[in-house]
């Protein structure tokens, strides 16, 4: 059950938890562009950072969906919030993490940093579709802790990348193909430091208006004893554009691509200029139970490829954890193919450790 008609298929709500004496969370709820932001660095520090990097994204964000724009906004709320610890708003230091999607129709935009979570909830099922830039979630990648140690480890809230701490942070930005009755949830670590994934999508899946879903994710986190600030947003994904409202006033790259491939046939220069696009983006994706990265964009446009094969790796999926394995199945996007190379490290990394493990495990070679 989802948003009853007439209701607004989206809700966000943020709360001070039960232990902060402060809010330092933000959220951004701007249809199609939504947020969450969690600050870092104190009282008058974390909610300035936090709430000066929505308001920079939302100046700089895409009109439509995007997810390499959607990127430059996110480095733009970077430099903002540099920049306003520089000029004495705040403190020097501080930062946030950023969580940020546009949805169109059933099509997700994602751009992510730090510890806050994006997950698409389908049916039953809840998965996670960002990577949190911390110390145990590393460690949990390279398998030296399990995801329910995590959650008590004494690093747990040590993040590795964050808006505000260095001018060269790049985000994790793809997009996601969603289906009429999933659910989007953006969150900031004080849901999902109080709540497992199995509780956040049992409250999901029972509370189909958006605000009620809110606020009794809110409430079970306060529950659990809310020792952070608390944020969450919920956008239902239905069968036209999800959360229409009005239109910006220019066109987002997206849309201009969409009109070139449509008067490819007869128009010479459009299809150069999707060419040109199409060379400049590459993803990777799972083929015969191995890596291979592609340039280029997945799928068929108006008949034709736009895909060349960059690499076959020998990296096995199935000694990726399940999450990515599942990206992967669907393909993940990026903006190059330095970044897909960097993505290949990671799982390569990944595999061999998880290899190491079996060949060490009892009755192993």
């Amino acid at each position: 059950m989802r948003a009853r008609p007439g209701k607004r298929p989206y809700a966000g709500l943020t709360d001070v938890g039960r232990v902060r004496a402060h809010n330092e969370d933000s959220v951004l709820l701007e249809p199609p562009l939504f947020a969450v932001a969690d600050g870092l660095g104190g009282h008058e520090a974390g909610e300035i950072a936090s709430g000066v990097a929505v308001a920079a994204l939302l100046a700089a964000a895409p009109a439509h969906l995007d997810a390499k724009g959607l990127g430059r906004a996110v480095r733009a709320a970077n430099r903002a919030v540099i920049k306003a610890a520089r000029e004495g708003r705040g403190r020097e230091g501080m930062g946030t993490t950023l969580t940020a999607a546009v949805v169109e129709s059933t099509r997700i935009a994602v751009a992510h940093v730090g510890d806050s979570r994006a997950y698409l909830l389908h049916g039953d099922t809840l998965e996670r579709i960002t990577r949190d830039h911390s110390m145990v979630a590393d460690m949990i990648r390279q398998g030296t802790l399990t995801e329910e140690q995590s959650r008590s480890h004494p690093n747990r809230s040590v993040i590795t990348r964050a808006l505000g701490t260095d001018p060269n942070m790049y985000a994790d930005t793809f997009e996601v193909d969603a289906e009429p009755g999933d659910r989007l949830l953006l969150c900031s670590d004080g849901l999902t430091g109080m709540l497992t994934d199995e509780h956040i999508a049992e409250i999901l899946g029972d509370y189909g208006d958006p605000d009620m879903a809110v606020r009794m994710l809110v409430d079970a986190a306060n529950e659990a004893g809310g020792h952070d600030n608390i944020s969450v947003i919920v956008v239902d994904i239905v069968g036209e554009r999800a959360v229409g409202g009005p239109a910006r006033s220019h066109r987002g790259w997206l849309a201009v691509l969409v009109w070139a491939l449509a008067v490819a046939a007869v128009v010479g220069i459009a299809v150069w200029g999707t060419y040109r696009y199409a060379s400049e983006r590459a993803y990777l994706i799972a083929e015969d139970g191995v890596v291979v990265v592609y340039s280029g964009l997945p799928g068929e446009f108006a008949g034709v490829s736009l895909r060349w094969l960059a690499e076959e790796t020998t990296i096995t999926v199935g000694l990726l954890d399940p999450v990515t394995a599942g990206r992967l199945n669907q393909g993940i996007a990026v903006e190059d193919l330095d970044a897909a190379n960097a993505l290949v490290d990671q799982y390569r990394a990944l595999a061999e450790a998880r290899s190491g493990e079996a060949d060490n495990a009892p009755g192993g070679p």
